[in-house]
């Protein structure tokens, strides 16, 4: 028998920080204080185990038309970080040169994507984290084990897992309990499999719908941001494995949404439209763990600011989990930012900043350190801080009970299947709540009472019959598999064309590709305009197809120069327009795209942002009438273009046009819009009190009535203005919102309780203050269709607020408005389920 092939010592609880019975602190420190020096570094550590892909080698003369296809090389690094530059050569030739027997002699921290790297059966991938936690285990001093992290945006990233949609999508549902739901799932998923911690949610506001992440982020209102992030990280917490928050702060800000730009923005503009996020998944989600973000902020890297990783998150916040690095994040304070000489130098600001763990590989976090701790260079208190915050969380983590073994850790992964029909089914109620219908226009539903059913349907577009379009940059498929064509999706994906034949038995569908996603080529228009012209529909779908740096449309590193469709789509939809057939228009997309030219000639507009893998029969039956239309917009559609800034919460020089410049960023459809087949109306609003203190409360509410023909759902939406302000303000922000479903002539009272702290933004000062004077109050269904309007005046003194303010707004619906506070993230209450039992 080797040392491999054994179990955990016997006499393994005698040992302090084995026993469970003793609080988490005392056994920490138990532990803290029986490392040495470099067991202690050991543990800030990780390492990427069989990833032996590195960034190829830039193209001196890169090709002005990109393939039309993407090639198999999509995913030529998996990891959550750019690999396409010069400078970055350095970082992957050293990454994962150690051979993982010296990586761990001392122990590890993390083990990295050992699921999610390439195609593994659970089965398999089960055994290589048994094989690896062995070795850890077995052959450092004190056997502590390594935490296994994932990525996990769109699912569990491992092959074979349930595809569930784009956070995109997620946000467009505007309904957190059916997030909080999805994300338990998936914690499920990944705790079942031996997983600890998974690198999900992306918390980034959406500044510029050009940065290439738009899909992975949860829409441009810092308010709908923080309630459907918190919502997953409860999920995921819940599920007992560790949710990452990233990537903090500012990534998606960068100039001219250049991803891993720097981010030309103020702290007031960070903290009040870009840190929220962050704070309530922390507060009320019970995150614990923050990953850095790659950019930097005025001139200063995230990895390196302890004014953020420290004074804001540690003092301000009272987080108490561990900063995790962006991929690679440490070394690139050397070769990208140049702010440090080498990896070593890098690791020690990192370390100093509050960085506690450096992922996916040790670089900046290495043995050095020990070396610079004896010469004086660097306290050990850091080093001791940084590992007492990893230790908490194995102890958290069951890592150190008695009754661990690398086996135990996953047990639960025998039989397990991670595409299940319960997960399907999940994935496709969220894909139905997530597609926003923009405009139903002549042509929509297809199988609407009193309209003949189309004969013949002329199914055109490079998304109609192209399953991968459902699916996100972060997804397996299309993360790993273009490096394993042979291999297929590795999950059911039916794309539309199969979806609406099923949805439409009796119609004879027509596919024409008509075009690729990318590229220039015109030689398929003829037909699909032909096809069109034979049709008595056309259903085109466009849109994008998700990728890395630079191998698809959306995705990391897929950043846009416009926002135009991309390649020729916009052209094969004109030659569409002019065919003489009623032309619907689907948008398959992981941002939004000018679509102005386009909804002038439409029978129909429909948005979808990458649904997932059960999008195909959520968007056919949203098109044939099955399934009723209730997503709303978390980002604006353009008119045009090249109208920037487009995104809605600005201040009043960027909110609308005023005469001044020739450009008005006006949308063509508003944040929070989204059309239904049947009508709902907004009115009799009361607002509780007409002046309230400074550190009051004050309710609003709306009856909101069904008076279509059929059931739906409706998203009330409650948005604020500071009327005068000692800073610019935005015009309107979000400050709640309930999702209600409504039998045909049914209604229900929705009131919000306003505290005077969601009023509250940073001063002059950068303290943030809730000021006295007017707070305009305004429902609606949509941030440009707000009926119900009225003003509030806060009285008394300015009060600086901070830590412990109310950071959301507590809804309650029913039909006196008198339900039981869910705090807007309650799923029956997010429905609208009603008091009198009506739904």
């Amino acid at each position: 028998m080797t040392a491999l092939d054994r179990t955990p010592p016997a006499d393994r609880v005698l040992r302090p920080w084995h026993d469970s019975a003793l609080p988490v602190a005392e056994r920490v420190e138990a532990l803290l204080g029986e490392l040495t020096l470099e067991e202690k570094i050991a543990q800030l550590g990780s390492r990427w185990v069989g990833n032996d892909m590195r960034a190829p080698e830039p193209d001196p003369e890169p090709d002005p038309e990109p393939a039309a296809e993407p090639a198999d090389e999509s995913a030529s690094d998996p990891g959550d970080g750019p690999h396409n530059v010069a400078p970055m050569q350095d970082v992957f030739a050293a990454s994962g040169t150690v051979p993982f027997e010296q990586a761990s002699r001392h122990g590890l921290g993390q083990l990295t994507r050992v699921y999610g790297s390439v195609p593994l059966s659970v089965a398999d991938g089960a055994a290589e984290v048994v094989r690896l936690q062995r070795e850890v285990v077995e052959r450092s001093r004190l056997g502590i084990p390594a935490i296994v992290h994932e990525e996990c945006l769109t699912g569990f990233t491992a092959y074979g897992a349930t595809v569930y949609p784009t956070a995109l999508a997620w946000a467009a549902t505007f309904d957190p309990g059916l997030v909080e739901r999805m994300a338990a799932a998936i914690g499920r998923d990944l705790r079942a499999a031996g997983v600890h911690q998974g690198l999900s949610p992306v918390l980034d506001v959406v500044r510029d719908y050009r940065w290439g992440r738009v899909e992975e982020t949860l829409g441009e209102d810092p308010y709908l941001v923080s309630m459907l992030g918190a919502a997953y990280v409860r999920g995921l917490e819940d599920a007992g494995v560790v949710a990452t928050l990233k990537h903090f702060a500012g990534y998606s800000a960068a100039r001219a949404a250049r991803n891993h730009g720097p981010v030309p923005m103020g702290r007031r503009e960070l903290i009040d439209m870009i840190l929220p996020p962050f704070e309530l998944a922390i507060a009320e989600g019970g995150a614990r763990s923050v990953m850095n973000s790659y950019c930097d902020v005025d001139g200063v890297p995230s990895g390196a600011d302890p004014w953020l990783l420290t004074d804001v998150l540690r003092d301000e916040w009272g987080f108490t989990g561990t900063v995790v690095s962006d991929y690679w994040a440490v070394p690139f304070l050397a070769t990208m930012h140049r702010v440090a000489a080498d990896s070593g130098e890098a690791g020690v600001l990192a370390l100093r900043a509050g960085v506690d763990v450096e992922l996916p590989d040790t670089l900046g976090f290495g043995p050095h350190l020990a070396e610079r701790v004896r010469r004086g260079e660097l306290d050990e208190a850091l080093i001791d801080r940084a590992a007492r915050r990893v230790l908490t969380q194995k102890v958290q983590l069951g890592l150190l009970d008695p009754d661990w073994s690398p086996e135990s850790s996953v047990s639960g992964a025998a039989g397990l299947d991670l595409d299940p029909p319960a997960n399907r089914e999940l994935a496709r109620e969220l894909a139905e709540r997530s597609i926003v219908l923009l405009d139903a226009g002549t042509a929509l539903p297809l199988l609407a009472e009193g309209r003949p059913a189309p004969g013949t349907i002329a199914l055109v577009g490079p998304c109609a019959d192209e399953p991968r379009t459902f699916l996100g940059c972060y997804s397996f498929p299309n993360h790993i598999l273009p490096r394993h064509p042979d291999l297929g999706l590795g999950i059911d994906v039916p794309s539309l064309l199969d979806a609406l034949r099923a949805e439409l038995p009796g119609a004879e569908i027509v596919h024409e590709r008509g075009c690729d996603v990318r590229g220039d080529d015109r030689s398929g228009f003829p037909a699909a305009v032909a096809a069109a012209r034979a049709a008595d529909l056309c259903v085109a779908v466009v849109g994008d197809l998700a990728g890395l740096f630079g191998q698809g449309t959306s995705g990391e590193g897929c950043d846009a120069e416009d926002l135009r469709l991309p390649g020729v789509q916009p052209d094969l939809l004109a030659e569409l327009a002019g065919a003489g057939t009623p032309l619907v228009v689907v948008v398959v997309s992981g941002r939004p795209y000018a679509l102005g030219d386009v909804h002038a000639r439409a029978a129909g507009l429909v948005q979808a942002f990458m649904p997932g893998e059960e999008g195909g029969a959520a968007i056919s039956g949203i098109l044939s009438g099955r399934v009723q239309p209730g997503g709303k917009l978390p980002v604006q559609i353009p008119r045009g273009a090249g109208g920037q800034p487009g995104t809605y919460p600005q201040p009043p020089l960027g909110a609308e046009g005023n005469g001044i410049s020739n450009l008005d960023p006006a949308p063509l459809f508003p944040f929070g819009h989204g059309a239904s087949y049947t009508t709902f109306e907004l009115g009799d609003l009361r607002v509780s009190a007409a002046e309230v203190p400074t550190d009051g409360e004050f309710s609003v509410s709306v009856l909101v009535r069904n008076t279509g023909g059929r059931a739906g759902d409706e998203v009330v939406q409650l948005y604020l203005h500071d009327v005068l302000a000692q800073v610019t303000r935005p015009v309107k922000q979000l400050a709640g919102f309930a999702r209600v479903r409504l039998d045909a002539g049914a209604s229900t009272r929705v009131r919000f309780d306003v505290h005077a702290d969601r009023t509250a933004f940073t001063g002059r000062d950068l303290r943030r203050v809730v000021e006295p004077g007017e707070i305009e109050v305004l429902v609606g269904t949509s941030a440009a269709d707000l009926p119900c309007r009225a003003l509030v005046r806060l009285t008394g003194q300015e009060r600086v607020v901070g830590r412990g303010r109310r950071l959301t707004t507590p809804v309650h619906v029913g039909t006196d408005g008198e339900r039981a506070d869910h705090q807007g993230d309650d799923d029956a209450g997010q429905r609208g389920e009603k008091d009198d039992g009506q739904s």
